[in-house]
């Protein structure tokens, strides 16, 4: 969370919470004090950012606009694995992307030559997006109805896995170069996905990775969450990703 992770300490520009220290004596133990300020700020970030999500998913069922959002570590394949979606689906279906960086345009920069909009949002020292930096996003980006938005989180298993942005679904893109019990690791982000992407398995020959155990520690966390194996690069079994998609884009949008 935000008070604790330390991602509150941010630039002014930016719309989260910084916790100021200090030190006078308040006559008890000042880390209660610092732990019950810290549980209260992250009861009003949450809260302030569940409101946003209800805004942000009443709109998108209104527009008939399918989010995902998508989170993993830093290197996961995220933005590979989009481009190649972009490449089997853009004919289909409108789609758009919401890039989510600590800095630079890069991502977005890989989501525009593959020929749909995208927009950046640079957080600076934050470590997620949050629902109304998104709901801006989706007005500024003008957001076609019946469409596909693809919300790519900061690369992060922690503090995204708290933060509602209104999506349908979240999705946790897991790379075989990671370790096979990153479930047991980062068991919140695991918990509250829907859907687990297992990506690069073309490196599998090369790497400490045993899939099934992997995807017992998955359900272990998440009894119901769904798991597809892929290689982004590769095309190994991409197919069966897009055709997830395909089945809940032609159940909520009208082409």
């Amino acid at each position: 969370m935000c008070g604790i992770c330390g991602c509150g300490q941010i630039d002014p520009k930016n719309t989260h919470h910084h916790v100021h220290k200090h030190n006078h004596d308040h006559g008890h133990r000042h880390d209660d004090h610092e732990n019950g300020r810290l549980i209260k700020v992250e009861q009003d970030l949450l809260g302030k950012n569940n409101a946003y999500a209800r805004q942000n998913r009443a709109y998108f069922q209104q527009h008939r606009i399918f989010a995902l959002n998508l989170v993993s570590s830093p290197g996961a394949g995220k933005t590979t694995l989009l481009v190649e979606t972009i490449k089997v689906l853009k004919d289909r279906f409108p789609i758009a992307v919401i890039e989510g960086d600590q800095q630079a345009e890069h991502d977005a920069d890989r989501i525009r030559a593959a020929g749909v909009p995208a927009l950046q949002i640079n957080t600076g020292r934050a470590c997620h997006l949050d629902a109304h930096g998104v709901g801006h996003a989706v007005i500024d980006l003008g957001v076609k109805d019946n469409s596909l938005l693809a919300i790519e989180n900061v690369g992060n298993l922690v503090c995204p896995s708290s933060f509602d942005l209104g999506e349908a679904h979240k999705v946790v893109v897991l790379s075989v170069t990671e370790g096979d019990d990153k479930p047991l690791k980062y068991p919140d982000m695991f918990h509250a996905a829907d859907l687990m992407l297992i990506n690069k398995t073309d490196l599998l020959p090369y790497v400490d990775f045993d899939v099934e155990r992997c995807i017992n520690f998955a359900k272990q966390v998440n009894p119901d969450i769904q798991i597809i194996s892929l290689s982004s690069t590769k095309g190994d079994n991409f197919s069966a990703w897009t055709d997830w998609l395909s089945e809940h884009l032609d159940c909520r949008v009208e082409i």
